[in-house]
């Protein structure tokens, strides 16, 4: 796998416009490489914990959560079906109270459009679509066979904003009895690992499109802060996935509560 320092991803400018899903092979230096972040993580974990067992037990989670940003992908022909999770948006242009106003779908979303949109000219599959990105297939594109993932209204009006995984429960939902297929996953280059994990938790076979490249620019005016800088994104998707690890590692340690 290819791995990430935080340092160098702060060094990364926010402004990198793609990048590119397909993993690099890793050559020897590069496995040597992650072999010696793996030993120096234990070596600091056991100093500072004064316990062996717990940080052999605790640093492969860290160094995935931190240090691994890529998603496992297969071939543009083996995918079934698309599944376009949204990232940011923008304060409703006309103003008014954004719980009960939809927020504009915004300049990433966009972008993430267009990524579908070249995917889709190369597997003509079905799409399930976050609704910020299915309205530019629809005006944008006029692009048939997409399925729009909107939000919940509850009974008091106002709008309930989906998650990464509602998004993934309410495409399960859809999929119903079809064949399982396999799903292939369009999202923001920092977001794209965490929507493949969601989908398949949510019991999809899912993975990025090998050869796709991601959107990765950054929108200052994004209505939701911790997607308007990717130092503060990486922080809020890490924490997403502790979140996630948490509730796991929880239940399989005591499933019966």
């Amino acid at each position: 796998m290819d791995r990430r320092t935080f340092a160098s991803a702060a060094l990364l400018t926010a402004a990198a416009p793609l990048l590119t899903t397909t993993p690099a092979l890793a050559d020897s230096s590069e496995r040597g490489k992650d072999a010696k972040l793996t030993r120096t993580m234990l070596d600091a974990l056991e100093r500072e914990l004064d316990d062996h067992a717990t940080a052999s037990v605790v640093e492969p989670d860290i160094e995935d959560i931190g240090f691994n940003w890529h998603p496992p992908t297969k071939p543009v022909e083996s995918i079934d079906f698309i599944i376009a999770y949204g990232f940011g948006n923008r304060r409703p242009a006309g103003g008014g109270d954004p719980s009960r106003v939809l927020y504009e779908p915004g300049p990433v979303n966009e972008a993430l459009a267009d990524t579908v949109a070249k995917l889709r000219a190369t597997r003509n599959v079905p799409v399930y679509a976050q609704w910020e990105i299915a309205r530019f297939l629809e005006s944008k594109y006029h692009m048939s066979g997409v399925t729009s993932i909107e939000p919940v209204i509850s009974a008091d009006g106002t709008i309930v904003y989906l998650s990464t995984d509602g998004v993934a429960a309410q495409v399960k939902e859809l999929r119903g009895s079809q064949p399982s297929g396999i799903a292939g996953i369009v999202g923001f280059r920092d977001h794209i690992k965490r929507c493949v994990q969601t989908t398949q938790d949510r019991g999809m076979d899912a993975f990025a499109p090998q050869g796709i490249d991601l959107p990765g620019t950054y929108d200052p005016q994004s209505g939701q802060p911790w997607t308007r800088r990717r130092d503060l994104y990486l922080v809020h998707d890490m924490y997403a996935q502790i979140a996630v690890l948490r509730g796991k590692l929880i239940a399989q340690a005591y499933p019966n509560g």
